[in-house]
């Protein structure tokens, strides 16, 4: 799978990108990485002041449609990071790994000039708060899906998840069984893994009731769904 992103700051990726699971997925030829600076040559002028007289900067559309067109990008999944997109889900990002090539713009200061939304195929944000640039949103989104392209990692790590039918996980435990006072759960410890999976659904369910009001009630729909079909 081929990751592209357009970036003024390309150098922020580098340590990123240079470890851990992303670096063994590089390595494994299973993902590519491409960053491409629409800063087009040093001192270029890629911003501008916002028409109405809003405080800030705006990114120029001109050089980043530049970029999309010169590297023939403008056929491929385009995603415009931003708070007003639509927000970042794990089955978002199951639908993202099946596409061959992603391609990324990272904002910066008050935006990209909206015309770019001729461009673009879908607008992401990973929160409701913001950020001082899309860089950190592009590897937020870069990661979740490369975990996913199989091949990554061990398979039996993506069985069970958070947000798996809207729960969030289960707590996990090592040694020491005993740290400060805290035990780990004695069920943990009795090899009985039939119990073991009922406690953890138990404290799915707990977690996410607690936690998570509004999974717990999109939990409790999918199970009314799924027990009526079953």
């Amino acid at each position: 799978m081929k990751f592209t992103i357009l970036t003024a700051f390309p150098d922020s990726f580098t340590s990123y990108f240079s470890s851990s699971i992303i670096k063994q997925a590089q390595n494994k030829n299973l993902v590519n990485i491409e960053l491409i600076n629409f800063r087009r040559e040093k001192g270029h002028k890629i911003d501008d002041y916002a028409y109405g007289g809003k405080t800030g900067m705006v990114l120029k559309i001109e050089p980043i449609v530049e970029c999309l067109k010169t590297n023939n990008l403008l056929n491929h999944s385009i995603i415009l990071l931003s708070p007003s997109g639509k927000p970042l889900t794990q089955q978002m990002a199951r639908d993202l790994a099946k596409q061959e090539h992603i391609v990324m713009l990272c904002g910066h200061y008050e935006g990209i000039d909206a015309r770019i939304q001729k461009y673009v195929t879908h607008e992401v944000s990973i929160g409701d708060y913001l950020l001082t640039s899309g860089e950190l949103a592009a590897m937020v989104i870069l990661d979740c899906v490369t975990r996913l392209i199989p091949g990554v990692i061990n398979q039996q790590s993506l069985e069970t998840e958070s947000f798996d039918e809207y729960l969030l996980d289960y707590p996990v435990y090592t040694r020491p069984p005993s740290f400060e006072g805290q035990d780990v759960p004695e069920i943990y410890l009795s090899g009985n893994h039939g119990e073991i999976e009922k406690f953890r659904k138990q404290e799915q369910e707990r977690i996410t009731k607690e936690r998570r009001p509004d999974l717990w009630k999109k939990y409790l729909k999918y199970k009314e769904t799924n027990t009526k079909t079953e």
